[in-house]
């Protein structure tokens, strides 16, 4: 594996939603070389502009996994227990999952009891549903800066994500990618953690630097605010 700062090449990346994240996504991740899978929920067949456009290969969400060294699960939280049975029994045996997903209860996906009820972070409650550890990653960021805001290491504007998760290995794995892809990024810590990040925490949508991103982590407060509860 690659040390900070340097390039990933040649990877396989499984992306698995094509919306706004998984679309840009999977633009500037082809760009860079990597070989990426794309899936949706709708079929193969209405991925075939973006697999034109930018090399990736369509699939089914079934597909998406198979021989991935990275998975990318950026769907709504609601339907992620939709996901096949075995999603990941095709991938690399040290595969790491990026978990891109927030909680919107009003707005879209619902009450969910076990992140309602028992204060589960909405990554923890991702990890149940596919058996497997996740990477926090990418949640509070705006997809159009995933085209229009990479900086090259060092750049006084680049831009820091936070970055949680429990798997130290997975968690670099995916630190690195990030790198290569123009961001800094912060340890957000685990993944009992990642409430740090999640919808109305200062960190959330934060465009600042890795200082900024540290200090908003630290004045993050574990009650969720009235928007983004049932």
């Amino acid at each position: 594996m690659p040390g900070k700062g340097e390039a990933s090449q040649d990877m396989k990346i499984g992306i698995i939603g094509a919306g706004n994240i998984g679309g840009n996504l999977t633009r500037r991740l082809t760009a860079l070389g990597h070989d990426v899978s794309v899936a949706n929920s709708r079929g193969p067949h209405t991925l075939t502009a973006l697999a034109d456009e930018t090399g990736a290969t369509p699939v089914t969400v079934g597909e998406a996994a198979r021989g991935a060294e990275v998975v990318v699960v950026t769907i709504p939280v609601r339907a992620v227990p939709d996901l096949p049975s075995g999603l990941l029994d095709g991938a690399a045996d040290d595969v790491a999952v990026i978990d891109t997903g927030n909680y919107y209860p009003r707005q879209r996906d619902g009450r969910i009891a076990a992140i309602e009820d028992e204060g589960l972070t909405e990554s923890r409650w991702t990890e149940r549903q596919i058996g497997h550890c996740v990477v926090k990653a990418f949640n509070g960021t705006y997809a159009q800066d995933i085209l229009e805001r990479p900086r090259p290491a060092g750049d006084p504007e680049r831009m820091a994500l936070p970055v949680a998760g429990d798997d130290e290995a997975a968690k670099r794995r995916v630190r690195d990618l990030i790198d290569e892809l123009g961001f800094d990024t912060v340890d957000a810590g685990g993944i009992d953690d990642s409430w740090r990040q999640q919808p109305g925490t200062p960190v959330y949508g934060l465009r600042a630097g890795a200082d900024a991103v540290a200090k908003a982590l630290a004045e993050a407060s574990p009650e969720r605010t009235a928007d983004f509860r049932a």
